[in-house]
């Protein structure tokens, strides 16, 4: 079983984004679980998007404690010691950042992902909501889901300017930057 955390504020799509690449999974035949977790209902208020994937029916109904990938599309929301006690090992981290890999020394034990995903929702007139190109980043850093799927699911559940998501989904999955984990002595 695979299991991912979505990290934003309210209007970034991070909820949706759980939603999804759920519907992704399931596409290809996985067996996916996507739930949220916020408080106050309010635009840039802290929520929390979750996915379980597996090959047979998940059912585990508990909150995702140590989730194999992190997808941080907030960096204000990034503890990074919360990062390092929450991942399994070997996971993935996936960052909405225009910061080179610098600025993430203590996270460099985990493969990770720098995508300036708002920088390209905004070029493509989606504003603030972004959550298409972390998509396109997660796909390409992953490697689990086949981008073709991904499009496929976005045209589904978008419900608006479905053609420049789609375009976002494929410019952050052309652009991210992946980073492989350093050994530690």
């Amino acid at each position: 079983m695979i299991e991912v955390k979505f990290q934003g504020r309210g209007g970034q799509g991070a909820v949706t984004a759980a939603e999804i690449l759920g519907r992704s999974f399931f596409l290809e035949g996985k067996y996916p679980q996507a739930f949220s977790l916020f408080g106050g209902e309010r635009r840039g208020a802290p929520v929390f998007g979750f996915l379980r994937i597996d090959e047979q029916p998940i059912l585990l109904k508990c909150q995702i404690k140590n989730p194999d990938h992190i997808v941080v599309f907030d960096l204000s929301l990034a503890d990074e010691k919360e990062i390092l006690r929450e991942i399994k090992p070997g996971g993935s981290i996936l960052i909405n950042s225009r910061s080179g890999i610098e600025h993430f020394p203590a996270l460099r034990a985990f493969k990770i992902g720098l995508v300036d995903a708002s920088g390209i929702a905004k070029n493509a007139g989606l504003g603030d909501n972004f959550n298409t190109a972390m998509l396109g980043a997660y796909a390409r850093l992953t490697g689990l889901i086949n981008l073709d799927t991904l499009i496929a699911a976005v045209r589904k559940m978008v419900p608006s300017k479905v053609d420049v998501n789609v375009q976002a989904v494929e410019r952050a999955y052309e652009t991210i930057t992946i980073f492989e984990p350093e050994e530690t002595v």
